[in-house]
């Protein structure tokens, strides 16, 4: 059988392309098919470690997992790490190739375009179907020369459209004539559908401007998936803003964790504090910039793609002076990757890999510890077992991936965080008990070592949170939606009549 493919596009970002992708992929995997996740260009500071020791777009991992298979470089062949608001690394088919400004990778994009159409040929010959994502909207007039990402894709490989739209965000009706007639002849004629998304109410209150919508554009809507109270699915790229910002505490004796969060200009990997924030007796409290930092039990510092960047960011925001009264008080503190380094003596730039940055900048000092920025890329996934030798931390396996360039030195002996199952030890844990540091991204994704770690931080009596029952509960939760809002075999069979150019 020759290969299939279809690819969702969205009249804007956060549209639900991720989300959809990711459902069809387990629906098609619930069905015995072969079938693989694919975007041809990313731009996200979320990312994801694949067996293989490439670096690829978190979504794209999360997809691959709906679809019962490992991750792989080729379903994240172009991934753009922003580090300033007009530059980006650039990593292609999983290894970084160096950091370029928006002109200089939009001369770029005609390679770039070869080795995503050459990722995407692979999987096509090893999958029955593969499930593109498009990014951002197909219609942004400025980005359609030598476009990656959406319709310059699909016109090459011949692959037929979705186009999906949130009707939460309001005009939804507009949102999607408008994308269409924006785009030309021949990328209209490959819209074989429409998709709304997150529609509460009714449905025949929004039947009239569904019969509307078929006789305007003549393309049939597929499918209005409700909306989901409460769903969880790891965020693609950007941090959610809370409703609020005004600090509750909930705090009880024993029964709640209050952990604050600083959000920085380039945090990355925020995904690592998903299970804390799902956990029922965690209270994650993320703080914005000139947002007052409430008390804590416990502060995380997570990864950044711009160490020193963020590094000053955090000390003009007053957060060294935060950190100095935490500790005297008996808080604790966990640095990630990025974060672990701030807190170490000093950060060093040799080569000048951060752009516009000092070639050495001071940290915390809380830790005796130098991190050097080296070129290489550390891109590893580790398992190993908690320290329990330093008093502070109970048994408990612990699995992640390192995503740094940063190589560092302590300074005195010291304890480490984990043994990692390669002999070599991770991180570090202070003597006093109240300082982690580390490397691994996905630190609390184990249930034993999430359990350690919020008895560490002083939540006494808890029960047992697995973050991965939990995350493929919600995959099958929004499979389940789709499958009962959208005609699948209509999709399938509209899709089915375009034969891909590879």
């Amino acid at each position: 059988m020759s290969p299939k493919c279809l690819m969702v596009q969205g009249t804007t970002s956060d549209a639900g392309k991720s989300t959809l992708v990711t459902a069809l992929c387990r629906l098609l995997h619930r069905r015995g098919i072969k079938v693989a996740p694919f975007k041809p260009q990313n731009m996200a500071l979320n990312s994801a470690v694949t067996p293989d020791g490439g670096e690829i777009g978190r979504a794209q991992a999360v997809q691959a997992y709906a679809a019962g298979i490992e991750p792989h470089v080729d379903m994240s062949p172009i991934l753009l790490k922003p580090n300033t608001d007009t530059g980006a690394q650039v990593i292609i088919q999983g290894k970084a190739i160096g950091n370029m400004n928006a002109v200089g990778y939009h001369d770029y994009k005609l390679i770039a375009k070869k080795a995503s159409i050459e990722s995407f040929s692979r999987l096509c010959h090893q999958y029955d179907w593969v499930l593109v994502e498009g990014a951002g909207s197909p219609a942004e007039i400025n980005l359609r020369a030598r476009d990656i990402a959406n319709m310059g894709f699909a016109e090459s490989v011949n692959c037929p459209v979705i186009i999906i739209a949130d009707i939460d965000k309001g005009g939804v009706f507009a949102h999607l004539v408008g994308t269409l007639e924006l785009l030309s002849q021949s990328e209209q004629d490959r819209v074989i559908g429409f998709v709304i998304n997150r529609f509460r109410g009714d449905i025949n209150l929004l039947r009239s401007g569904l019969d509307w919508l078929e006789k305007r554009t003549k393309k049939p809507v597929l499918g209005v998936l409700p909306y989901l109270k409460g769903f969880y699915l790891e965020s693609e790229d950007a941090v959610s803003q809370p409703a609020a910002n005004t600090f509750v505490s909930k705090k009880t004796p024993d029964n709640i964790l209050n952990i604050v969060i600083p959000i920085t200009p380039r945090v990355s990997n925020h995904t690592d504090w998903d299970p804390l924030s799902l956990h029922p007796q965690v209270n994650v409290i993320l703080v914005r910039e000139n947002q007052i930092i409430p008390p804590a039990d416990l502060v995380i510092f997570p990864g950044s793609k711009s160490v020193q960047a963020d590094l000053t960011f955090l000390k003009a925001q007053g957060w060294e002076s935060y950190l100095s009264k935490h500790l005297r008080y008996g808080g604790k503190v966990i640095g990630i990757c990025g974060g672990y380094q701030m807190l170490g003596l000093e950060l060093k730039d040799p080569l000048g890999l951060e752009n516009d940055q000092p070639k050495q900048m001071q940290g915390f000092g809380f830790i005796h510890m130098t991190t050097e920025l080296a070129t290489e890329k550390q891109l590893h996934l580790q398992n190993g077992k908690l320290n329990t030798s330093s008093t502070w931390l109970t048994d408990g396996n612990i699995s992640g991936y390192e995503i740094h360039s940063g190589v560092s030195t302590h300074h005195h002996p010291y304890q480490p965080f984990a043994e990692l199952d390669n002999g070599q030890a991770e991180g570090y844990i202070s003597q006093d008990g109240q300082i982690i540091g580390s490397y691994l991204h996905g630190l609390f994704d184990s249930p034993t070592a999430l359990d350690s770690i919020l008895n560490w931080a002083g939540l006494k009596t808890h029960s047992l949170f697995d973050y991965d029952v939990y995350r493929n509960a919600e995959i099958n939760r929004l499979a389940d939606s789709c499958e009962s809002h959208i005609d699948i075999n209509l999709l399938l069979a509209q899709a089915e009549k375009f034969s891909l150019s590879i």
